[in-house]
């Protein structure tokens, strides 16, 4: 009997229920759908990331990866004809787009008598699974993760024997899907960290081995190399998160600790996309309902390409459109200056940020920008805006992040970086002055919501 295995965000072979499940019914083709709707109109780092991952998938397969393009209705009805599969077995997908796409996948596969198996998810628990005892949800991250952790999550999903794979229709070989995704890979304009479930291991790796220790005093700092940079190959299912959480286990102190409640912070903002689904393009309260937003224009802009003038915005936002990712602390940092110095409303950096990253994650981005803005779930406090220069001193205080993303600023050693405003030869090199004044656009911001607050 043959079986389809569709891999999306689960290219791994290692820890994968779904293929578990998947070799245990028969006969195993392996396919990868590339879907238009999931694509941009010019080519993102995130497309590139997650072809890349494909290729290396369709490599460990020696080429057994039946890669397809097209609507998945019709991909995999014609597939599971083809090759008569009786089963399509996937990783439960719980985003607001891929619910509404399984769904009317599932009813499609179904006119023609294929069952849809759905086995695992891409986070340690399931969204959705975690409620309070009255089967309400968790709106606060800290109740939740103490629900999380007594709940525990599985062991890594074994294989009892190695899948029997099947081998792809003979059109599957020359489908344009691999040439695609072969440019995809190439022209997306950054360099990608090396991709695979290979990859990842070894990243992990040597995370537990070299930077683990210190990581909760450090993960704060942008100009030491003290995170694990294991998001990208969560985000496409590269390694899994119950492989992460069962090597903490074994280990003890806050750092490990540290870095299983990071893992909890991924679960609860899948956790309430699944709940809240409204929430991936709006606010999620409406603590700041009816507050007007200034236009993306100018200021936007400036923001978008790292040109504010305060260089640990623009260092964050360079290293953004350089690398396809950014330090966590300086997300926050650039989402805070974006909302609370130029008053845009979230969604616009938040898309700017899903565009550009390469771990792009709906959930994760989505939420964090909320917690930033002040409207979503756990918000910081209305009146906390993030001081960009101070953060700067904090956690990049001798300016070596700063000038690793702004030449422009390279000739002003240690902490003089930080306030190129302060030297006569600060703005000497091209560096742009700064586009608002900081302290004066948090004065406007604290009026802005206290009336809010007021009605």
């Amino acid at each position: 009997m043959s079986v389809i295995w569709w891999a999306r965000r689960d290219l791994r072979l290692a820890d994968n229920p779904a293929l578990r499940a998947a070799a245990e019914s028969g006969d195993v083709l392996a396919v990868f759908i590339l879907d238009p709707q999931l694509l941009g109109s010019a080519p993102r780092p995130r497309d590139a990331w997650l072809a890349a991952n494909v290729l290396d998938l369709d490599r460990q397969l020696d080429g057994r990866l039946c890669l397809k393009s097209g609507a998945p209705e019709q991909v995999l009805v014609e597939l599971a004809e083809r090759v008569g599969a009786t089963e399509v077995h996937v990783a439960r997908e719980t985003t607001p787009f891929g619910r509404r796409r399984d769904t009317s996948v599932s009813a499609e596969l179904a006119k023609i008598g294929v069952d849809w198996i759905e086995t695992g998810s891409p986070y340690a628990v399931t969204p959705g699974r975690i409620t309070k005892s009255d089967g309400s949800t968790y709106r606060v991250f800290t109740a939740f993760e103490r629900a999380w952790r007594a709940h525990h999550w599985p062991r890594p999903a074994q294989l009892q024997t190695s899948p029997s794979w099947a081998k792809p229709p003979a059109s599957a070989q020359s489908s344009p899907a691999r040439s695609s995704l072969a440019g995809l890979a190439q022209r997306c304009g950054i360099a990608l960290p090396p991709a695979g479930e290979g990859a990842a291991r070894a990243r992990w790796e040597h995370f537990l081995a070299h930077d683990l220790t210190g990581y909760a005093a450090g993960r704060d700092r942008a100009d030491v190399d003290a995170t694990s940079r294991i998001s990208p190959y969560l985000k496409v299912g590269a390694i899994h998160p119950r492989t992460l959480l069962a090597d903490l286990a074994a280990i003890a102190g806050q750092d490990a600790a540290k870095f299983i409640s990071e893992l909890a912070w991924r679960d609860f903002y899948a956790d309430v996309l699944f709940h809240q689904p409204h929430s991936a393009h709006t606010d999620l309260t409406d603590a700041l309902a009816h507050l007007t937003y200034a236009e993306p224009g100018g200021g936007f802009r400036a923001w978008q390409r790292g040109e504010t003038g305060y260089p640990l915005v623009d260092a964050g936002m360079r290293q953004l459109l350089a690398e396809g990712w950014m330090h966590n602390r300086v997300r926050m940092v650039t989402a805070s200056f974006l909302t609370k110095d130029l008053h845009i409303w979230w969604p616009h950096g938040a898309r700017h940020f899903m565009n550009h990253l390469i771990d792009a994650d709906s959930a994760s981005n989505t939420h964090g920008w909320q917690w930033v803005a002040g409207t979503g779930t756990d918000a910081a406090p209305y009146f906390r805006v993030f001081n960009p220069t101070a953060q700067a001193q904090k956690f990049d205080p001798n300016g070596d992040y700063i000038r690793k993303y702004i030449p422009e600023l390279r000739h002003l050693s240690g902490a003089s970086a930080i306030t190129p405003w302060k030297y006569p030869d600060g703005h000497t090199r091209g560096y742009p002055t700064t586009i608002v004044d900081h302290a004066e656009e948090r004065n406007i911001a604290l009026h802005r919501y206290r009336s809010r607050q007021d009605h």
